[in-house]
């Protein structure tokens, strides 16, 4: 998706969701990312993995691919595990802990990083919608993740299978 020009005060419209075979199971994910008339869909899944990740991983690739930082960006997904921890601020809270709690990592502290890296280079708002309730954008999102996870020979997810691995990966230092 070509980027706004310098002077545009549009906002980057962004529609996700995750889908999960069984949790864990087969996990797809989508992005509908808008933008003044023009709309670019994207999706992937993995072999094993869980639902939370498939909605993380939903909006980080969403990010991933805009063309260049300083983006305004309104997500807006059906997952609170997503868009709270941002809009409470929580995400900050578990980074200065360097996403430790009481018993090790957080769950999926590798997409958490990366999720924080990719927030820090746009103005990004989150909204909360309720699933499965008819928002258009939405159900598309749906209908395409659970398309994305029926793919045949879907990749193994690397931070699901070894979560702490995936996190020194994605820059957390666990020494």
């Amino acid at each position: 998706m070509p980027p706004p020009p310098e002077s545009s005060p549009r906002i980057v419209e962004m529609f996700t969701d995750g889908a999960c075979e069984s949790n864990p199971g087969r996990g797809g994910w989508a992005t509908l990312l808008r933008w003044d008339k023009r709309e670019k869909m994207l999706s992937g899944g993995f072999a094993r993995t869980t639902n939370n990740r498939m909605e993380l991983t939903a909006v980080i690739e969403g990010l991933k691919a805009l063309q260049r930082p300083g983006l305004k960006v309104r997500v807006v997904s059906d997952s609170k595990y997503v868009t709270e921890p941002v809009t409470q601020r929580w995400l900050e809270k578990w980074a200065a802990k360097q996403f430790r709690k009481a018993g090790g990592l957080r769950d999926n502290a590798d997409l958490w990083i990366e999720l924080r890296r990719l927030l820090a280079l746009h103005d990004v708002t989150f909204e909360w919608i309720k699933g499965h309730a008819g928002h258009p954008e939405n159900e598309n999102c749906d209908e395409l993740a659970v398309l994305a996870r029926a793919q045949p020979n879907l990749p193994r997810d690397e931070g699901y299978e070894a979560p702490a691995n995936a996190a020194v990966t994605n820059g957390l230092s666990l020494l």
